[in-house]
């Protein structure tokens, strides 16, 4: 019996690489024998990927910043979607969520309106598993689902903490690498001049949305005692603050007298720029406090970069110390900056991490497996298939 899916996501190509993954999901599911519908905004471009039939409902919702209008545009996009794919077929509804609300929900009551099944994708557990004050739609969007996807084993825990009868509803796929998507630029001496960054510099990148979670200021505390052991080191920071205040780190950098170590470019990093920062960069240092899956990860390791990240339970799932990572203690700055010196100094395991990562990725995180996994995921829907 064929399984056609619609994936319906508004957020796509906006402020984030999340199409990319949307894309690797498609593109992983069709070479699996499974038909899929991808409906997104109309910034999202068409990545052209072979018998993927591609739409774009949701017209110009982040154009403009009257909220009424907006959110009119969403609705549309979501009515317009999701008629479209029952039209033509599709029985499972996939979506992909980031936080719990009343738009999520009204997406699902269409959903179930026109007799689909419902999969949920949940990137960031945190506001369905805490009890707040958006646990009520938390409730009603589990609900209403058929099956759950989560990254790691962290991620399930910590939603059937607070909602254990969900347990046999949740199934672990994991992030999918970037490799079909990226170009790795080789030459680093070009990237490097077109940052201004020169070739003596050892730089270690910290990439991606700035927010308190990410422990920039434990990478920042670091870096003294990394000075020391390497006066030609360079932070470099790339993104933009997502309700944080970056003045706080700069406060810090300034107090810390590491200003002319540090190389900040706080903004939105344009797709076509990345690749530039990636090979700039020697090591990507992630020094997370908590985090539930990370695409900054899976983007490094698809560009061939070693990474030094916190010894958090999501990144020991994927990883292992000294073999495709090195890990240091979670919020303890020390720690980082030995880690960030003990590697800089052993180039042999340097060289061997990026190797042993880069062949982890491509065998355990590629597309076509997560497809598979995901084709037999939604086998466990309690739904008769029509050809």
């Amino acid at each position: 019996m064929k399984k056609k899916v619609a994936i319906i996501d508004h957020l796509g190509a906006h402020g984030s690489s999340h199409h990319f993954y949307l894309f690797g999901q498609a593109k992983g599911l069709i070479e699996n024998n499974i038909k899929v519908n991808l409906y997104t905004n109309s910034s999202t471009i068409n990545p052209l990927i072979k018998d993927l039939k591609f739409f774009q409902y949701y017209k110009n919702i982040f154009n403009t910043k009257n909220k009424f209008l907006s959110l009119l545009r969403y609705l549309i996009g979501s009515v317009k979607s999701h008629i479209h794919a029952r039209v033509n077929s599709c029985n499972i509804f996939h979506y992909h969520l980031f936080g719990s609300s009343i738009l999520v929900i009204f997406n699902m009551i269409l959903a179930k309106l026109l007799f689909a099944k419902i999969t949920l994708t949940i990137h960031d557990v945190k506001s369905f598993s805490k009890k707040n004050k958006s646990s009520f739609y938390s409730s009603l969007i589990y609900f209403f689902s058929d099956l759950i996807l989560t990254h790691n084993q962290f991620s399930k825990a910590e939603i059937t903490f607070n909602f254990p009868y969900l347990a046999n509803k949740i199934e672990i796929i994991p992030h999918g690498n970037y490799t079909p998507f990226i170009s790795i630029e080789e030459n680093q001496e070009i990237t490097r001049k077109k940052l201004n960054i020169t070739q003596e510099k050892k730089v270690l990148l910290f990439f991606g949305m700035i927010k308190s979670v990410k422990g920039l200021d434990v990478l920042l505390k670091a870096m003294p005692e990394i000075i020391k052991s390497n006066p030609n080191i360079l932070l470099l920071i790339a993104g933009k603050p997502w309700r944080d205040d970056f003045s706080k780190y700069e406060d810090l950098i300034n107090n810390l007298k590491i200003r002319k170590y540090c190389q900040l470019e706080i903004k939105f990093i344009d797709h076509k720029d990345v690749s530039s920062f990636y090979s700039a960069s020697d090591i990507v240092v992630l020094p997370y406090r908590k985090i539930y899956q990370s695409g900054v990860l899976m983007m490094s390791l698809s560009y061939k970069k070693p990474v030094i990240v916190s010894d958090l339970p999501s990144f020991k799932e994927v990883l292992e110390d000294k073999k495709t990572a090195v890990f240091f203690s979670a919020e303890n700055s020390s720690s980082l900056a030995g880690a960030v010196i003990s590697l800089l100094k052993d180039e042999k395991l340097l060289v061997d991490i990026k190797k042993n990562a880069f062949d982890l990725i491509q065998e355990k995180f590629s597309w076509t497996h997560i497809g598979q996994l995901t084709s037999n995921a939604y086998d466990k829907i309690n739904y008769f298939y029509k050809k």
